[in-house]
């Protein structure tokens, strides 16, 4: 039958010197050796520093993160305009426009400062009564 221990009233420098002169053969073995309640504490001591490092080194990346999250959102809001207006083959734009109202075909249409119809629709009712500036255009007169 095998002991539980081996040794232990020997001294703990001698202790392995013994084990070794009575043993059959040494080898290499892989285990899990249980603690002594000061190396359990030490342990435990750790891997509280090392928590505590981590959770400051989580706290500076976030901060870190939010400052790039900051930096991309105009960039990436300027991609996806840039992808919007190539997508269309257009942009969109806010300028003053000139509204001409046509009476005969009772349409309202917008012209830019180019010259270019960009819209146009049916007139309101409010919108076909006639003002001066419509008085004018159709004689030619000026005031």
């Amino acid at each position: 039958m095998l002991e539980k221990e081996l040794g232990k009233d020997i001294a703990i420098e001698e202790r392995a010197q013994f084990l070794y002169d009575n043993c059959d053969m040494v080898e290499e073995v892989t285990y899990n050796k249980p603690f002594a309640p000061e190396e359990l504490a030490q342990q435990r001591e750790e891997l509280t520093d090392v928590s505590i490092k981590i959770a400051d080194i989580e706290d500076e990346k976030k901060i870190v993160m939010e400052q790039y999250k900051e930096q991309l959102k105009p960039l990436q809001e300027q991609k996806s305009k840039a992808i919007k207006a190539l997508k269309e083959k257009s942009q969109t734009v806010t300028e003053q426009c000139y509204k001409f109202l046509d009476e005969e075909t009772k349409m309202v249409g917008f012209y830019n400062a180019e010259g270019s119809l960009i819209n146009s629709r049916p007139a309101f009712p409010k919108e076909l009564q006639r003002t001066i500036q419509m008085e004018l255009r159709k004689t030619g007169t000026e005031l």
